[in-house]
């Protein structure tokens, strides 16, 4: 697709400021007709747009009949996800299937249930033939998020029953594509970096008998080795990004997406690309670049001053990137804690110690306790601030040796575990059509013939 040339640029500049000057809509008009914008009142407590029994975040206590902030929690089918953790095997990596099999069929797994199902997925984790050089190397690009949503898009011709809603069919097309989502997202990497970078080409198929976890570590690295933590910790990132409550973006986007009696493979899509943005699935990415320009001003990282300067100066539009945000700080729902963000930072201590990066480790961990106290003085919030799952994901997926351009593709392969959830649920609850209001501003006028104008 060819880009702007020089002598199409100045009309379509012209177009965009007729463009602007025409969608722009005052603020005091949101305020004078209540509109929930983001689907969210001033206080930020989003507008209840529907019921689900697959995920719960709790975010307040009722203390003497009046509800405070709390520490947050997340409960996966009415389990809290930190007792999902405590609960995996000692030395497993297979913590996300459990977690998959919970949050689809609403029970936790006994034995045989869970190796029948990890044997079932070893089954699905299969591409088509040719799959590979045809749809993925035929078209590298540099954005893996976009080569995810076409692999994806493109499955929908290799399946005969792609349009069949039946529960029976759509299960299995989720449980498709939770298997090979890995493999969509490791094979187009190893593209990009090979049509595109002039880097070696290596493909690995993946192993039945290991875990998710296990398969992106062995997919991605060309010696296929990794150490025990390394999949221990890359399963949890997993399991706590597998699902978050039905409201958010990209999960929200699969319910209406559903609704409307669309196939898998579309429905999945559009989620995909609500997930892309950086206000939802990249945030890790602009966590970790913050940190590398923190790094390179903070002269000593153990100087609390010297690190709340620097914050501050995030805040007030003066440092990395001046957007003013102090990123993997803050979330919309959680105000004390982010469970996820608790519950990962523990393990990924550990990664850091045996990588040799504890001293980095360290600066983390001083920056999250600055950053709640900065923002708290120079900001008003309505509630408290605490460091998101974002802030210490980019950092884990950094020393494990990831590559920054699968950052959101690992959010999407655990993701997919709760979308299709959340599109079993709508189906079976065959609701309607998921359609919003929008109220018009416009004045009515009369139109104008053309030699009038």
């Amino acid at each position: 697709m060819a880009y702007t040339t020089p002598t199409v640029a100045p009309l379509l500049r012209e177009l965009t400021d007729l463009c602007r000057s025409h969608n722009r809509i005052e603020e005091e008009l949101f305020r004078k007709y209540d509109v929930k914008r983001g689907l969210r009142d001033v206080n930020g407590k989003g507008v209840l747009t529907g019921l689900t029994d697959i995920s719960e975040i709790r975010t307040t206590k009722m203390v003497n009949g009046e509800s405070v902030p709390a520490e947050g929690q997340l409960f996966y089918r009415g389990i809290n996800v930190e007792d999902i953790v405590k609960g995996c095997k000692k030395g497993s990596c297979r913590g996300f299937e459990e977690a998959t099999y919970l949050l689809l069929f609403g029970e936790l797994p006994t034995q045989k249930q869970l190796d029948t199902f990890c044997d079932l997925l070893a089954e699905y984790r299969t591409l088509p033939p040719n799959f590979v050089r045809d749809t993925i190397m035929k078209v590298p690009t540099n954005d893996m998020m976009n080569a995810l949503a076409r692999g994806v898009l493109t499955l929908y011709a290799y399946d005969e029953q792609a349009n069949d809603l039946a529960p029976e069919n759509v299960l299995r097309q989720c449980l498709q594509l939770i298997a090979v989502f890995p493999m969509l997202s490791v094979y187009s990497y190893q593209s990009c970096k090979h049509y595109i970078e002039g880097e070696s080409l290596f493909i690995h198929a993946p192993k039945a008998n290991l875990s998710t976890a296990e398969n992106i570590l062995h997919l991605l690295r060309p010696d296929s080795n990794y150490t025990p933590l390394e999949a221990r910790v890359l399963d949890l990132a997993l399991i706590l990004h597998a699902e978050h409550g039905g409201g958010n973006n990209s999960t929200f986007i699969t319910h209406v997406a559903t609704s409307t009696g669309t196939d898998t493979y579309s429905a999945i899509a559009a989620a995909l690309g609500s997930l892309k943005g950086p206000r939802h699935g990249g945030a890790n990415i602009k966590v970790v670049h913050m940190f590398d320009d923190m790094k390179e001003q903070v002269k000593d990282w153990t100087d609390e001053e010297e690190i709340s300067a620097y914050l501050s100066g995030l805040l007030n539009k003066e440092r990395f990137d001046k957007a003013g945000l102090i990123y993997g700080m803050g979330h919309a729902v959680y105000s004390l804690s982010d469970p996820r963000a608790t519950i990962f930072r523990k393990f990924v201590e550990n990664l850091s110690e045996e990588k040799g990066c504890a001293e980095e480790f360290q600066f983390y961990a001083k920056v999250e306790k600055l950053a709640a106290k900065v923002i708290a003085k120079e900001r008003k919030i309505y509630k408290g601030v605490s460091a998101n799952v974002d802030f210490y994901s980019g950092f884990a997926y950094r020393i494990l040796g990831l590559p920054e351009e699968l950052y959101t593709p690992l959010f999407a392969i655990a993701r997919i575990a709760g979308w299709s959830a959340h599109r079993m649920e709508e189906l079976i609850n065959n609701g309607k059509i998921i359609r919003p209001a929008y109220k018009s501003i416009s004045q009515e006028r009369p139109y104008v013939p053309m030699e009038e104008r």
